[in-house]
C-alpha cells in the first residue's frame, strides 16, 4: 500500500502501514477489539505463549537473514513458564526481529507483518480474524485499482513530454519569449482537448469554476488511455508538418474510433471499477 491506511471492522479502526516494503497491521488496533484499555497487556500475554514464540521465530528464520536464532531458542525454552515474560521491544532488541515493529507518533503502537497479525487476530477472535482478512483483501483490491489509474495517468504524462518536445523542435521558432512559447504549448494542448473532449481548457475552467485541477484530472481511464495515444500521434503529425487544423480533424476521428473500442474493453472496465 502506498500510504498508511485505516479501515473499520466491527466499529474498530485498524491501521495498515508500509514497513520494509511490506504491509504491517496494527496489533494495538486488533487488541482493542477485545479490550480497549489493556492492549499492551494483551500483546505481551500473546507473545509469551510458547506457540506464539515458535511461530514468530520460524517466520523470522524464513524471512530475516539477520535474525538471532540463539536468543530465539532461549526464549522458546522459557516460554510457558509462569515466570516468563516477553514484550515486543525485548523480542525485537534481542533477536533482531523485523516481523514485529514498534512505532511512535501519529500511527504509534505495535505493528506486525500481515502473516503475524493474522495469527494474533486468531488468538483474539477467530471471527474477527475472518473479518480482518476480508477487509485486508478489499484494501489490496482498492490499491490495485489505484495503481492501474496511476499507471495510465503517468503514461499520459510521459507521452505529453514526447508531445511537447515535438512542438519545441517543429513549431517554435527561435527567439520567442517564454510567454509566446507557453501560448503555443497551451494551444497545442487544446488541440488534444478539443479532439477528445470537444472543449478547451479555458472553456472547461469557465464552466467548472468550483473544481480544482484541470479537465484531464477528471478524465476516466478510457479517456486517459486515448489521450496518451493522441499525444504520441500528434507528435508524429507535427513532425510530418501537418497544420493544426488538419491535425485536429484527424485526431478527432481517431479519438472517436478509439473511444468506441475502449468503452467496451473489459480490462478498462475493471480498472474503472465497473
Amino acid at each position: 500500500m502506498a500510504k498508511n491506511r485505516k479501515s473499520t471492522i466491527d466499529d474498530k479502526q485498524i491501521t495498515v502501514v508500509r514497513t520494509h516494503e511490506q504491509d504491517y497491521i496494527s496489533l494495538t488496533d486488533i487488541a482493542r477489539h477485545k479490550d480497549t484499555q489493556r492492549t499492551d497487556d494483551l500483546i505481551r500475554n500473546w507473545l509469551r505463549n510458547r506457540n506464539t514464540v515458535e511461530f514468530v521465530g520460524i517466520w523470522e528464520q524464513l524471512n530475516n537473514p539477520d535474525f538471532n536464532p540463539v536468543e530465539f531458542y532461549r526464549f522458546r525454552n522459557q516460554a510457558g513458564l509462569n515466570s516468563f515474560t516477553l514484550t515486543p521491544k525485548q523480542w525485537i532488541e534481542k533477536t533482531g526481529a523485523i516481523g514485529i515493529v514498534s512505532k511512535a507518533g501519529r500511527y504509534g503502537g505495535t505493528y506486525a507483518h500481515k502473516d503475524i497479525a493474522f495469527e494474533f487476530a486468531t488468538w483474539i477472535s477467530v471471527e474477527f480474524k475472518l473479518f480482518l482478512i476480508k477487509e485486508f483483501q478489499r484494501l489490496k483490491e482498492e490499491e490495485q485499482k489505484q495503481l492501474g489509474w496511476d499507471i495510465k495517468r503517468n503514461l499520459a504524462k510521459i507521452n505529453y513530454r514526447i508531445h511537447t518536445d515535438a512542438i519545441k523542435e517543429n513549431l517554435i521558432p527561435e527567439s520567442l519569449s517564454k510567454q509566446q512559447i507557453s501560448f503555443i504549448y497551451a494551444s497545442e494542448a487544446d488541440v488534444l482537448n478539443m479532439a477528445l473532449f470537444g472543449i478547451t481548457a479555458k472553456q472547461w475552467r469557465d464552466e467548472n469554476p468550483s473544481e480544482k485541477g484541470n479537465i484531464r484530472d477528471y478524465a476516466n481511464v478510457s479517456q486517459l488511455v486515448c489521450l496518451a495515444n493522441l499525444e504520441s500521434l500528434n507528435a508524429v503529425l507535427i513532425s510530418e508538418g501537418l497544420d493544426q487544423s488538419g491535425r485536429l480533424q484527424k485526431l478527432n476521428l481517431i479519438a472517436i474510433q478509439q473511444m468506441k473500442i475502449l468503452v467496451q474493453d473489459h480490462t478498462i472496465k475493471q480498472l474503472e471499477g465497473e
